[in-house]
């Protein structure tokens, strides 16, 4: 019953922003560690930004400085807010949390940026 539902991809210019939510559900959301990841295509999937249960924060030193991982507890929902976009940040991002040993994700929303 775990589900995770991504959005807020799009198109959007090499310099711009945008705000991806990924809301869950199955889970007692506030204990749990939740996880953007992405992948471009040719690429493997690389983790982006993590998020605890106590907000502690990491992030990749690719998007470090750029993208600001958040979560709401009340909305079961974590924000992935992403500034200065480049063509090397396009690819299908996807959230994640680990429940019990196993792997939960979601369905992926894509990001395209454009030069």
């Amino acid at each position: 019953q775990v589900l995770l539902v991504e959005s807020g991809g799009g198109l959007v210019q090499a310099g711009g922003s945008l705000r991806l939510s990924c809301v869950a559900s199955g889970i007692i959301f506030r204990f749990y560690t939740i996880n953007w990841y992405r992948q471009a295509p040719g690429k493997e999937r690389e983790l982006v930004a993590t998020i605890t249960s106590s907000r502690t924060t990491n992030y990749a030193n690719s998007v470090k400085d750029r993208f600001t991982i958040s979560r709401d507890n009340t909305k079961n929902t974590v924000y992935l807010q992403m500034n200065s976009l480049t063509p090397e940040d396009a690819a299908v991002y996807y959230c994640n949390t680990i429940d019990l040993g196993s792997a939960y994700w979601g369905q992926g929303t894509q990001v395209t940026v454009s030069s």
